[in-house]
């Protein structure tokens, strides 16, 4: 599978305002089908509009499996369960904008799906246009993918069959931060990186920090490290392993990481921290 994937927010952009509801563009990917992609359902944080540039194949919604092609859109809401599997001898290409504060009001299971009719020439050349921006990244990149993502809502909401509302406000990424907290609780001693983390709840590394730190008042790393130093605790108290070797089994880069990292969280150093609890004869 041949992608490209830019995400937003790396520069000061603010979010605008479309049929009173604030929207902001987070991500866009430009994605070629192979049959190396493994079409699983997955969800994402926020919505996603999922235009067809090219081809022919299937988009999964829930159960309900239908038919797509070139010139289609698919709107699917937040934590939507969903996916796609391209026709044979007709790869599908596609660019999908993920946004935030939007959602599609349809009674088709938090989806909808358009065929783009005389609005498919306007659509089309915006999406050129913001491709092109993600790519050249200009000065002021954000902001023009900003407004060409108002562009073709605009032109969508003229449409009978397509009406658009905010998004329900609450932690509406409560879901992914917890998959995310409890993979840490279960795998804290593997080597684990954000990016890791954020591909298998299927959103950027920047929204999981985010959303995460909104939610829990700390990072996903720092999590992973506070996790580790815990795990630590008990070791030194407990068992005679040495220093080296507790980094290794808690999947810390090196003894002085480890080193650094529980100074930095417990105030002292692992071994006065040993010291400290034997001789003290202290337990947890």
């Amino acid at each position: 599978m041949s992608s490209y994937r830019y995400v937003l927010g790396q520069h000061d952009c603010p979010s605008v305002q479309t049929d009173n509801s604030r929207i902001r563009l987070l991500y866009v990917a430009c994605t070629n089908y192979s049959e190396e992609w493994n079409s699983t359902l997955h969800t994402h944080a926020c919505a996603e509009l999922f235009f067809i540039t090219r081809g022919h194949g299937f988009f999964q919604v829930r159960q309900e499996r239908f038919p797509v092609a070139i010139n289609d859109l698919v709107v699917v809401n937040t934590s939507v369960p969903h996916t796609e599997t391209s026709q044979n001898g007709s790869p599908m290409e596609y660019v999908v904008l993920g946004v935030e504060g939007l959602e599609t009001l349809t009674d088709l299971g938090g989806c909808a799906l358009l065929h783009l009719l005389s609005e498919q020439e306007a659509v089309t050349t915006c999406l050129r246009q913001i491709t092109r921006e993600i790519r050249e990244q200009q000065p002021g990149c954000d902001a023009v993918c900003q407004k060409l993502l108002e562009i073709i809502l605009l032109r969508l909401l003229r449409r009978e069959d397509f009406a658009l509302g905010s998004a329900p406000e609450g932690p509406r990424a409560s879901r992914e931060c917890d998959l995310v907290r409890r993979y840490i609780d279960n795998h804290f001693k593997e080597s684990l990186t954000l990016d890791q983390l954020a591909g298998m709840v299927h959103v950027s590394k920047y929204y999981l920090s985010h959303a995460f730190q909104k939610e829990f008042q700390t990072s996903p790393i720092s999590y992973l490290i506070s996790r580790r130093i815990q795990e630590s605790r008990f070791l030194l108290r407990e068992t005679d392993l040495s220093l080296s070797q507790i980094a290794q089994i808690l999947g810390f880069s090196s003894l002085s990481y480890f080193s650094q990292s529980f100074r930095r969280l417990e105030g002292i150093s692992p071994l006065e921290y040993r010291r400290q609890q034997r001789k003290s004869g202290v337990t947890e």
